[in-house]
């Protein structure tokens, strides 16, 4: 009966054009990104417990309110970022309405649910974040969702530019597709061990002298070295991804986006250098939490690009596609 009422209400709004449901997409995905680096602002700035409860800012208030334990700032601080979160629900909301007033395949409409479900999911680590006086390992599985949401986004991007009647094929030979998935295990390795160093490095959340903040206990040069060593395995996966692709002239579009892939990793590599170097300055980690979004949005958009659809009128030369990709 719910159901019912939800498809009633979604046939009386305007039937939305596909550059619309692209535009709401790309706003998903921008919404999803920016979180994660308005969360390190938090963080750098010693703003986690700015707002020192959750679901509330303070105890029988959501918005800040004047009191002398918090600086006006972190309340400030740590308040947006909580708004922003409306934000991403608003677009996760607005992709789901798009695509099922579209009906588009049954593909996408998952695809678009889990944006607003997995958003939940983020409020509750974050309320427990929160309430753990900001925990390193809640911190760091609140990272991670943001990255995991990120890669959905991004798939919900590319699944909503297909068309719904073709067939799915191969666009590029099943062993560079594997190589693409293993470049994906490696990034997914490569972001864990960077909340690692997080979680023993000087930024904290909070700088509180009554409220110390748990940190994780291994001396950090030895997590930085290891977050080196996965980036440059990372790197070197996709830069023989890349030689692979080109060997057996992968399309424009997959090769556009692994040369993509490699210049934001090479650029993400530059900062940590530079951050290791000057002892971590707070804007850089702010940047650098951008550019794990940007690698993680990049190699999700090199992983869709590796399978298409083509139009069941065009059975002959998708035949003639297969052929030549296992040869």
């Amino acid at each position: 009966m719910l159901y019912r009422g939800y498809l009633g209400l979604v046939d009386r709004l305007p039937l939305p054009s596909l550059r619309v449901q692209r535009a709401i997409a790309l706003g998903v995905i921008l919404t999803q990104a920016g979180i994660a680096v308005t969360g390190a602002v938090v963080r750098v700035t010693a703003s986690g417990l700015g707002c020192p409860t959750w679901p509330q800012c303070f105890p029988g208030s959501f918005t800040p309110i004047g009191v002398s334990e918090v600086a006006v700032l972190h309340q400030a601080v740590e308040f947006g970022n909580r708004m922003l979160t409306f934000v991403v629900v608003l677009a996760a909301a607005a992709v789901v309405l798009a695509v099922t007033r579209a009906r588009r395949r049954r593909e996408v409409i998952v695809f678009a649910w889990l944006m607003p479900g997995g958003t939940v999911v983020q409020a509750i680590i974050g309320g427990i974040t929160v309430r753990t006086g900001l925990l390193w390992w809640t911190v760091a599985v609140h990272l991670i969702a943001s990255m995991a949401m990120v890669w959905l986004a991004v798939l919900l991007y590319a699944k909503i530019t297909e068309d719904d009647d073709a067939e799915p094929v191969a666009v590029v030979p099943a062993p560079l597709r594997w190589l693409t998935a293993l470049s994906g295990v490696a990034l997914a390795g490569t972001l864990v061990a960077g909340t690692l160093v997080t979680g023993a490095g000087p930024h904290a959340g909070d700088k509180s002298l009554e409220r110390t903040v748990p940190r994780l206990e291994i001396e950090i040069v030895t997590l930085v070295h290891l977050h080196a060593q996965l980036v440059i395995g990372y790197l070197a996966l996709v830069i023989g991804l890349a030689f692979g692709l080109y060997a057996v002239r992968a399309p424009k579009a997959v090769l556009t986006r692994v040369q993509v892939v490699v210049a934001v990793v090479v650029a993400q590599g530059a900062v940590g250098v530079v951050q290791y170097f000057t002892d971590v300055p707070a804007a850089l980690v702010a940047v650098h939490v951008g550019g794990a979004g940007a690698c993680t949005a990049a190699t999700a958009a090199l992983w869709a690009s590796g399978r298409g659809r083509r139009a069941a009128s065009a059975d002959h030369q998708v035949s003639d596609d297969r052929a030549v990709l296992s040869a």
